[in-house]
């Protein structure tokens, strides 16, 4: 393999008036990186550190083989919550065995997503319909959210499904730290007032728009060193409970022994984790990416996002995946290339070196309030009313992943999220639909007849069937034929419109035979037109084609004119 190969394809084409946008982007994301990096360390049950760990070298090691311009990786609400359910059964939060098993959740993420990558499997990306990822990742946000009132106010956390947390915290309110919780309900109203007000000040005063979003998502930054500031000078560390040391310096580069045990157990959680992680990932950077007129490779972001967690889990890192925030802020701040990432980890690694100690002093109810404003935007209630209108379907698939995870825990929401998933594709499947269609008149065009007006001939039935033919729909199939044909008892012909089939199985070939059998038998002829030709090479590798009582039309009008055309010669040789 050639040395240059080992380039990414921006590095070769990079251009000198690109670094500007480039570092200001990278000194913007950075101010976001490192308090939101120690607010999903403590929501994942790990010492506040690693979360700075774990921000540093993923943004190389995605710059390396990704394909977004501006993606910024690194830990995130959603993966965070995952890691604490993943490790819950095997160790204690903030233990040396927990701290092993986010390392290890991340190391089998980083191999599983690089593995799909150079097998080009970005088509997972579809695994999951996107009502069923927002439903999770709502839900998700929403446990995070009632997570992070116990340290908000001060008062010990209790049970694991949103239930026990908000009755375990309800019970422990007359035990609050009322410092704790004035300074983290200060917070949380500054934070949710410049979420959603501030930008619209700022237009109002005549800032521009862009710029106004880009200080407005900066805000974050601002109260956290107001805090810091504050618990310096007022010695708030006596009172309540703050980050605490955070040891200077880099991390240490290898990965700890396996414990092989914890390995096992930890496969398929660090399968879901990589595939979640994937999806939510792909999708800001698709949205990005449309706005750039940039192409987007399914398949490197596989292996961007592989490299940035196994290098996350060599530096003592947990999972990470793209952040739509740091995203936007990238974004906003001018970034042009992934350069931005590899400078804003040259300046979180200033950081570890000279600058941890003012972030020992931060508040945790200040965390928790970062935490809860950012997990709020999460929630996408407007989605839920959106897919509920176009599609019942999608709706109760959202709000049955939602609740799930919500009632029942963020594993067993995933199960019901997949289980939706695909009850959602059999149920559509199983139930296609089926139109009487009449030709438009004075055109060769065929219409739905509850839809149209259009002319029908009383004994040609034309029946369009929008759904390819399987197993799982064939009864259904069957039974709106045999429907129609009891409401049409003076119908001869029969002609299925084929369309919008493109396969036919087995199951459901041996029952069209039946069917064609069956309509003999009532001296009606079956029809076929429109049949693709991958369709009709299959058909002809059977004995269906010999057998069918009627004809292959290649088109609707064409068979109606033919079926026409016989019925007034047999008229005409009748009368003769």
């Amino acid at each position: 393999m050639r040395a240059s190969n080992l380039v990414p394809n921006w590095l070769k084409g990079y251009r000198r008036q690109w670094l500007a946008g480039d570092t200001v982007a990278a000194v913007l994301a950075t101010m976001m990186i490192v308090p939101q990096a120690l607010a999903y360390a403590a929501l994942a049950g790990l010492p506040p550190h690693i979360g700075l760990y774990a921000s540093l070298l993923p943004l190389a090691g995605y710059a390396m083989f990704g394909s977004s311009s501006v993606l910024s990786v690194g830990p995130v609400a959603v993966l965070s919550l995952m890691t604490v359910s993943a490790l819950s059964p095997l160790a204690t939060p903030g233990s040396p065995e927990w701290v092993l098993g986010a390392v290890t959740l991340a190391a089998l993420s980083g191999i599983f997503l690089f593995a799909l990558g150079l097998l080009r499997m970005g088509a997972l990306a579809n695994l999951l319909s996107h009502p069923v990822i927002h439903g999770f990742v709502s839900g998700a946000a929403t446990l995070i959210i009632i997570g992070q009132v116990s340290p908000l106010l001060g008062i010990q956390r209790e049970g694991e499904t949103a239930v026990e947390m908000t009755i375990g915290a309800v019970e422990q309110l007359p035990n609050a730290l009322h410092a704790s919780a004035l300074v983290g309900l200060a917070s949380l109203a500054l934070l949710a007032a410049a979420r959603i007000w501030l930008s619209y000040l700022l237009r109002r005063a005549g800032v521009k728009k862009a710029r106004a979003k880009l200080i407005a998502r900066l805000a974050p930054m601002v109260v956290v060193a107001t805090a810091i500031a504050l618990s310096w000078h007022f010695d708030w560390d006596k009172e309540m409970a703050v980050v605490g040391a955070i040891p200077a310096g880099l991390p240490e580069i290898g990965m700890p022994a396996p414990e092989w045990g914890m390995t096992y157990r930890l496969l398929l959680p660090a399968l879901i984790i990589a595939l979640l992680g994937f999806v939510e990932s792909l999708s800001i950077a698709h949205a990005i990416a449309l706005r750039r007129r940039e192409r987007l490779d399914p398949d490197a972001e596989l292996r961007g996002l592989g490299a940035a967690n196994l290098l996350s889990a060599v530096s003592g890192g947990f999972a990470v995946t793209g952040s739509f925030a740091r995203t936007a802020i990238n974004e906003e701040g001018g970034a042009r290339s992934p350069f931005s990432g590899i400078i804003a980890a040259g300046l979180l690694a200033l950081i570890l070196l000279f600058a941890t100690a003012p972030f020992e002093m931060l508040p945790l109810s200040v965390l928790a309030a970062t935490i809860i404003v950012a997990a709020s935007s999460l929630i996408d209630l407007p989605g839920f009313i959106s897919n509920w209108r176009y599609d019942r379907t999608d709706g109760a698939a959202m709000g049955g992943t939602f609740l799930g995870v919500v009632l029942f825990g963020v594993e067993a929401g995933i199960g019901i999220g997949i289980g939706l998933s695909f009850a959602t594709l059999i149920w559509r499947t199983s139930r296609p639909h089926i139109a009487v269609v009449g030709r438009v008149p004075g055109t060769e065009q065929f219409r739905n007849v509850l839809r149209h007006t259009v002319r029908t001939q009383p004994e040609i039935l034309f029946l369009r069937i929008d759904e390819s033919l399987f197993f799982s729909n064939i009864s259904a199939v069957e039974d709106r034929l045999l429907a129609e044909l009891k409401r049409r008892p003076e119908t001869r012909d029969l002609v299925l419109i084929l369309s919008s089939v493109s396969r036919i199985d087995g199951t459901a070939l041996e029952r069209l035979q039946q069917i064609n059998r069956d309509l003999r038998a009532r001296e009606v002829q079956l029809h076929l037109a429109e049949v693709k030709g991958p369709v009709l090479d299959r058909l002809s590798r059977s004995r269906f084609l010999e057998q069918l009582s009627g004809r292959i039309f290649l088109s609707s009008y064409i068979a109606e004119l033919a079926l026409r055309r016989r019925d007034q010669e047999e008229g005409d040789a009748a009368t003769t």
